[in-house]
């Protein structure tokens, strides 16, 4: 991944026509040279058909940056080749993708000249074409049809992150908001997608290049360091790998060994979740082995490696990752281990044979590949089977869906064993009820704890890689809506939701009962019109809900003799809107700007738009904000970094509003700093007289805790904007005794 560490900003396109023509052949002859060795007779004029119809069809269009657009789905075709090691057909979908949505050509055409294999991946990629990008509804139907495709034909979603991969690329020439947006979708959905094929490569590109656009300053600040230290690690890495070449060439092992960066995106990951420096990151970079083995061999062969290493350099137990044993849900099979290096640097190792490497670089492509020939359900099959399962249930939200999806079937997963010794594969964040529901739904819905190495635990206790579990039952248990705060599979999810309302469907019986005596003492019938005007009039969401509230009493029916009925017709009284109500609907239309519209906070439409700023990231002026139009609460803006920022424009991008800062040195705002350092006599003294005596800034708290010669400060202070806040924490750090200062994002007091 070093490429991703000077990535500059393209330049402006400016080829004549010719030049134009003449770099389109090139291009395409690049892509036939890279398919020559998978070519069959008949295949290269199919290639070039194919070809031909792109980019008649295209030829009219231009790209943002000003290219002609089929430069796009020649480069989508040549990912697909040489990333990912696809072959004729998928070339012949990835040069067509873009074609029967966005120009004349027609599916009928497409099938007339390729045949219906061909056609249906080419539908498949035209429905996802605005997933994640239409309102929540679609979303979630798009998302379904992908998936749906994606269990039937796998080679939709690998065009697909060919596609998102170049256009992530090629970002540079799109408008900030269009930047942001495409961002957020890549790093919620579809590098976790790329991870889940087993496409680590592509998916390191998408999370760092989503990065770049979504938090800027810390991909450039952590590309810096990179390339600062770039000779230094280059030259600890030869001196790392010296001995361990030594011993494999005396031994007569056929392998590859080198260093490689971590990805800009892990490395901030590392920092952020272990609260550290980026000096501090220990595992900077990972030593990758990779031995030329017999597969009847290689995980004897990686072990063997595993011990000359370890011989070396001492190794951290805690730290061994063995997926020979145990590969991943992807197909990932590898060894991992961190040892601890010369000069006191923990460097991780990743020891893994030339068929291993292939499934890991090229994912599903490579996997299928290798398993020709053999007969037995592996986990890839297992996964789709979960998904399909997971799809069978129509009656989810799409955000619900999105949602569920990520947890279930995007996360990183355990595994653990059945009391009879079977392993199971769950995703990370599992509890016991989730397991209770995998072995079947009925064990699940009667589930009340279980036993977890054989001691007694509650169901919502979270599972680790390894435990043993037994479920206990019982036949009076039945689910209760705190389940759904504890699980985190699709399965386990959508059968408590089923359960609770079935529960809730006859509870409801009761309450249509009582409204239909109502409704007819009034004189009026029990009909859908008279129905939804009582939904309507108690702001509910569905009839089942209005029975359910009635018969719980949560709705008192008295209210109905305010209606008006006209024939057998119920009118509702039209004074009844509330005045919030009225004005909460003035301001949310007014915080919807036109199309492309600059909304400037704190400018001199600041009087007409209703905004509060984000808890959950507490903007402050001069950094990259959006503002997001909440149902109820108006205008509210968020950090483009926010933890936040990814899950919001992806689900909801048609609610994302474009806002920058204006300058305005009247108002301050409150933000929170942590301090960490030696507890030396005067540190809070030094401390407080540097922000408020040298840099005029005023505090609004301050606490200080201080613990076997170490203290931790945290003080919420008011400052105009994003400068003023990096000068002082420049100024902080450059006291004496002071570790670390980190902003922390802070409730107003």
């Amino acid at each position: 991944m070093e490429m991703l560490e000077e990535q500059s900003v393209q330049p402006r396109y400016d080829l004549t026509a010719e030049q134009e023509n003449k770099e389109i052949v090139r291009q395409y002859r690049s892509l036939l040279r890279m398919l020559k060795p998978k070519l069959k007779p008949g295949d290269k004029e199919q290639v070039r058909r194919a070809f031909e119809i792109a980019v008649d069809a295209h030829k009219t269009m231009r790209r943002k940056s000003g290219e002609p657009y089929i430069f796009h789905p020649l480069a989508v075709a040549r990912i697909c080749v040489e990333e990912i090691g696809l072959g004729v057909r998928s070339t012949i979908c990835a040069l067509l993708h873009d074609t029967v949505e966005d120009t004349d050509v027609t599916l009928e055409d497409v099938e007339r000249e390729f045949g219906s294999e061909i056609a249906r991946i080419i539908d498949g990629l035209t429905k996802i074409a605005n997933v994640v990008d239409t309102n929540s509804s679609l979303q979630a139907e798009n998302f379904k049809k992908i998936l749906l495709t994606l269990t039937d034909d796998p080679r939709v979603i690998l065009i697909k992150l060919s596609d998102r991969l170049h256009n992530m690329r090629t970002l540079d020439s799109m408008k900030r908001e269009k930047q942001l947006k495409v961002s957020s979708e890549t790093v919620y959905v579809y590098a976790p997608l790329a991870h889940r094929m087993g496409l680590y490569t592509m998916k390191t590109e998408l999370e760092d290049l989503s990065m770049k656009y979504l938090d800027p300053d810390t991909y450039r600040s952590i590309a810096r360091k990179l390339a600062e230290t770039r000779r230094e690690r280059t030259r600890y890495i030869n001196e790392f790998i010296r001995p361990i070449r030594d011993k494999m060439d005396k031994i007569g092992f056929e392998y590859e060994i080198y260093g490689r960066p971590k990805s800009i995106h892990s490395i901030w990951n590392k920092m952020k979740t272990k609260g550290v420096e980026f000096e501090e990151v220990y595992d900077l970079f990972a030593i990758r082995i990779i031995i030329n083995a017999n597969p009847d061999s290689e995980k004897e062969e990686c072990w063997k490696v595993y011990s000359f290493v370890t011989d070396m350099y001492p190794p951290a137990p805690e730290r061994l990752r063995d997926w020979l044993s145990n590969p991943k849900a992807n197909g990932y099979e590898a060894l991992h281990t961190t040892v601890m290096g010369p000069q006191g640097k923990w460097v991780e190792i990743q020891i893994r044979s030339k068929r291993m490497n292939e499934i890991a670089e090229k994912g599903l492509a490579a996997h299928w590949k290798y398993k020709e020939g053999a007969n037995e359900e592996d986990r890839f099959d297992k996964w789709f089977s979960q998904i399909r399962e997971a799809l069978g249930n129509q009656d989810v939200s799409s955000i619900d869906f999105l949602q569920d999806f990520k947890t279930s079937f995007l996360a990183e997963e355990i595994y653990v064993y059945t009391p009879k010794g079977d392993v199971k594969m769950l995703p990370v964040g599992s509890s016991a009820l989730d397991f209770a529901f995998h072995i079947h739904s009925a064990i699940g819905g009667k589930c009340i704890g279980a036993k977890v190495n054989h001691k007694l635990v509650p169901i919502s206790y979270k599972l680790r890689s390894g435990d043993q579990i037994e479920i206990i039952t019982s036949n009076k248990q039945k689910p209760s809506e705190d389940w759904l705060n504890f699980v985190v599979t699709a399965k386990a999810r959508s059968k408590i939701k089923d359960a609770l309302k079935e529960e809730k469907r006859k509870v409801a019986d009761d309450g249509k009962y009582t409204l239909m005596r109502k409704l007819d003492q009034m004189g009026a019938t029990f009909t859908t019109h008279n129905i939804d005007e009582l939904v309507g009039f108690y702001k509910l969401t569905s009839h089942l809900d209005l029975y359910y509230r009635i018969a719980t009493r949560n709705i008192d029916l008295k209210e109905l003799k305010d209606f008006h009925v006209k024939g057998d017709r119920i009118e509702m009284p039209k004074p009844l809107k509330a005045e919030s109500d009225v004005k909460a609907e003035v301001d949310l239309t007014k915080a919807i700007p036109k199309k492309d519209a600059e909304l400037i906070i704190f400018g001199e439409s600041s009087d007409r738009i209703v905004y509060t700023l984000a808890n959950c990231c507490k903007p402050i002026p001069g950094e990259d904000v959006f503002g997001f139009v909440s149902t109820g609460k108006g205008l509210i803006i968020h950090r483009t970094n926010c933890p936040n920022a990814a899950r919001l424009m992806s689900n909801y991008g048609h609610r994302v509003v474009k806002t920058k800062w204006a300058k305005n040195k009247e108002i301050s705002f409150l933000t929170g700093l942590q301090i960490v350092g030696l507890d030396d006599v005067g540190v809070i003294h030094k401390i407080t007289n540097l922000i408020s005596g040298e840099l005029k800034l005023n505090i609004n708290a301050l606490t200080i805790e201080a613990k076997e010669g170490v203290f931790k400060g945290n003080i919420k202070i008011y400052v105009h904007d994003k400068e003023e806040l990096d000068n002082l924490l420049i100024h902080l750090k450059q006291l004496p005794g002071i570790q670390s200062v980190d902003r922390y994002d802070t409730e107003v007091a």
